[in-house]
Formats: C-alpha cells, sequence, structure tokens
C-alpha cells in the first residue's frame, strides 16, 4: 500500500477572524483524521524518530496505538516519558527533531508527529487524565526551583521515583514561560494549567511568590531537602544597545510579553486591556518570540506590525509553522534591514526608527551568513512601538547568591550533560544553563537531571 505523501492538514482559524481574538489558532486533528495520519508512519526498525526527541518518546508505540484506534494505550506510552504533552504538542519544533528524520520524508512530508501528539493529549484531557499509582517513598525531598518546563519535567520525574518534591516558583502563577511568554493563541493558559494539575497529582508540591535568592536562598533550601534543581531559566533580555532605546515605547520582548499574559490582555476585546500599544509596532529578531510579538501586536489592535530583521527569510530561526501564521496575519516583513537608532519626540515619546539596509557574508560563529551594511542604504520607518525580541540572557538572580558555584561565561550556570553543577547536590537545567533555548530542550534537560539527583541520592545511603 502506497504511503500519502503529504500530512493530513490541521483546520485552523481563518487569518482574518483569529487576528482579532486570542483563540487558539489550531483546532487539532478529528479522530479520523489522527488515525488516517498515523498510518502513515512505516514503523521504522531503526527508530530515527526516537532519537529526535530530547524527551525520548516511543514515537513510533504510540503512534501505532493511534493508528489502531487505542487512544488511552497511546497516552499511556507517551505519559511513560512525558509529562507535558500538550505543551510540547504545541510549541516543540518538531520540524528540526523528531519530524527532521522521520524516514517518510525521503519520499515527502514526514509524519505529523506534532500534531498527533497534541490530538492524544487533547483526547486525555478531555477524557479525563489518569494519575499513575504513586510509587512508595523514598523519604527524600528535592526542592526544584522554578516551575517552567525544565522544573515541572523535573520535578515530575522526581515524584515518579518516589522522592518529596517541593516547586518554588517566584510568580503567583505556575509554569514560567509556559504561562507568562507564550501567548494564549499558541498556547492556552487552560492548557499548562491542566499539565500543572498532572503534576501536583503525581504528588509534587508547588509554593508561590518564593523567590530563591531574596525570600529564601539555595543554602537554606539545603537545610531541608536533599538536593536541589535550579530551572529558572533565561529572564533577562538583551538589548539592541542603540541610541534612543531609552524612549518611551520601547520594550523588551520579555516585558511586553508578560504583560499581555499576567495582565488578562489575551482577554482583549472581552474587557479594556491594561496593555496598550500603538498603531505602528516594530518587532525586532526573527526567532518565536518576535513571531509572538508581532502577531500579538495585530490582535491588540496595531494597524502595522513590523518584523525587522538583519538576515533573509533562510536565516530566520523561528519555526516555519509560525511564520507562516505571521505572514497569513498581515504581519510586514522587513528583512536585510538593522535598526541604527530610535527617534522621538520632544517629549521622549517613539517616533520613528532609522535602519539600513544589510547584504549577507560569509557565514559567522552561528553558522549563519554575516550581515554587513550597505553604505548610503538608510531609511526611516514611522513606528510608536518598539518591541526588542533578540533573545535573553539566564537569570542572574541565584548564580549571584550562591557560592562556590562555577559559571559559564555567558552568565549561565556550568553544568554537565546531566545538570550537575560544580557544588554536590545542586543541580540546574533549561535555559539557566543553556541560555534561551526550546520548551521542549529545556524539558530534556529536567529528564537529565531527575536521573542524576536520583542517582546522586542512592549513592549517599
Amino acid at each position: 500500500m502506497a504511503v500519502r505523501k503529504t500530512k493530513y492538514e490541521m483546520p485552523e482559524q481563518p487569518p482574518k477572524e483569529r487576528i482579532k481574538n486570542f483563540k487558539e489558532v489550531p483546532y487539532g486533528y478529528s479522530n479520523e483524521t489522527a488515525i488516517e495520519e498515523a498510518k502513515r508512519c512505516l514503523q521504522c526498525k531503526n527508530k530515527p524518530c526516537m532519537e529526535g526527541c530530547p524527551v525520548e518518546i516511543d514515537i513510533p508505540g504510540f503512534i501505532k496505538c493511534i493508528a489502531e484506534g487505542d487512544f488511552d494505550k497511546a497516552a499511556e506510552i507517551i505519559k511513560n516519558k512525558n509529562s507535558l504533552p500538550a505543551v510540547s504538542g504545541r510549541v516543540c519544533p518538531y520540524e528540526g527533531q523528531c519530524e527532521g528524520v522521520c524516514t517518510v520524508k525521503k519520499i515527502g512530508e514526514p509524519v505529523a508527529i506534532g500534531r498527533l501528539e497534541r490530538f492524544i493529549a487533547d483526547y486525555e484531557r478531555e477524557k479525563g487524565v489518569k494519575t499513575p499509582k504513586k510509587p512508595k517513598s523514598t523519604g527524600k525531598k528535592i526542592a526544584v526551583v522554578g516551575s517552567g518546563p525544565a522544573g515541572l519535567t523535573c520535578a515530575g520525574d522526581l515524584a515518579k521515583m518516589g522522592h518529596g518534591v517541593t516547586v518554588f516558583e517566584a510568580l503567583h502563577a505556575p509554569g514560567g514561560v509556559l504561562m507568562y511568554g507564550i501567548p494564549e493563541f499558541r498556547l492556552p493558559k487552560k492548557i499548562v494549567n491542566s499539565e500543572v494539575d498532572y503534576i501536583k497529582k503525581l504528588g509534587v508540591e508547588v509554593r508561590y511568590d518564593m523567590v530563591v535568592g531574596k525570600t529564601i536562598t539555595v543554602d537554606e533550601l539545603f537545610e531541608e531537602y536533599d538536593a536541589v534543581f535550579i530551572g529558572t531559566g533565561a529572564g533577562l533580555p538583551r538589548w539592541l544597545r542603540i541610541p534612543g532605546e531609552n524612549l518611551d515605547g520601547v520594550y523588551s520582548a520579555n516585558e511586553f510579553l508578560t504583560r499581555v499574559n499576567m495582565m488578562g490582555a489575551y482577554r482583549f476585546p472581552e474587557y479594556d486591556t491594561p496593555v496598550k500599544i500603538g498603531k505602528i509596532v516594530a518587532t525586532f529578531g526573527a526567532g518565536n518570540v518576535a513571531m509572538d510579538c508581532a502577531r500579538t501586536s495585530l490582535r491588540l489592535g496595531a494597524e502595522k506590525s513590523y518584523i525587522i530583521y538583519r538576515r533573509s527569510d533562510v536565516e530566520m530561526p523561528a519555526r516555519d509553522e509560525e511564520i507562516e501564521h505571521a505572514r497569513e496575519e498581515g504581519v510586514i516583513f522587513k528583512l536585510l534591514t538593522n535598526p541604527v537608532k530610535f527617534i522621538g519626540d520632544d517629549k521622549g515619546l517613539l517616533k520613528q526608527v532609522e535602519c539600513i539596509k544589510m547584504k549577507l557574508g560569509e557565514p559567522d560563529d552561528s553558522g549563519r551568513r554575516r550581515p554587513i551594511p550597505i553604505p548610503g542604504s538608510e531609511e526611516t520607518i514611522k513606528i510608536d512601538t518598539a518591541l526588542v525580541a533578540i533573545g535573553q540572557s539566564p537569570n542572574p538572580l541565584i548564580p549571584q547568591t550562591v557560592k562556590g558555584l562555577k559559571m559559564g561565561k555567558w552568565g549561565n550556570i556550568d553544568t554537565d550533560e546531566a545538570g550537575r553543577t560544580s557544588i554536590p547536590g545542586l543541580f540546574a537545567g533549561g535555559d539557566i544553563a543553556t541560555g534561551a533555548a526550546t520548551v521542549i530542550l529545556a524539558m530534556g534537560a529536567g529528564k537529565r537531571a531527575a536521573r542524576a539527583i536520583d542517582e546522586y541520592i542512592k549513592s549517599k545511603k
């Protein structure tokens, strides 16, 4: 039987409708479509897709169950390795990981692994999530700092091993970047809350408004806990470092998205949002965060939303799907364009950005072609809101308060592959260790660290 060469499409909100609301864009697969898509899987013996999965899911196993209509078994297989499947099924960059090495890709599009994982996660949530039987308690206690993807994954896996786990979250809501950094239309809050509820049902306690490094120190945690995992992410914005960046109307992407997510702006136009933007918004950068900013701006009423990026579309780091959605929604891409300075009025309000055209030279350290300014190509663009989305650095609070902690040159905590730091019993993973990366890589780091913590605790007996 011939294999279908293209993925089954996932229905979505039409662009003209979705830019007026914050409802999730894709609707998800139906039961019938999921089964047909699962049948495209060749069930390869060498399972290359599993090698591309940071959280080690038995991908052919759960897809085979879907093809046979056994959705409950598929959910069980996924949850055996991944405690946050509804999250990863929505935001994981599959095209560069499991789908990128899918054998079916040799004849056409890869199997839609991400869409199938999302389908099963949504199926299980609607039916009622099953909580696995709690293992016998080891009597050991672990503190997890941060309730983002790394912290939640580490906490969930440790709980499954029988350890007592307490998560310390600085904010009043759980989820970290999942809650405050990703827009509602891409990852609904109810999805994050549902995933966190599952982690809690495993026996994990979450304590809020606990700023480790201020409210309590790592040394104090060690007085009560046998090991500590730090998963505080990369919350320190990077700036363009050009004149005028202090003008009113210039924001970091981190600040903008946090305000939108934590102040209820995603409910606009249900009620008047406390987050205000101008008529013409420019987002600088071309990663997933930049796309989130540009698309969110349109939903908050911007008449024009630009993506200004110094390289070409080939080098844009955002997922293809996010770029496509942004284009469909009317985001204007000004590529090979670099900001030189922001220009304001006599009241200090942003009014324009001066940019210069670029050409691409030889590849730099990132492997992408280096952008080179073209003399005499300056142009001025009228804008009243600027969103700087060129990346974040690791949160410096905890490293500054832990004596003897070895650090990397970029402000990251230095760890080995398993998340061990220079201090016995102290582990770290996710963006705090690697710098800004993807949700799924942070989850993978949390999983590896959980195993290392379990080994460390057992070695102390």
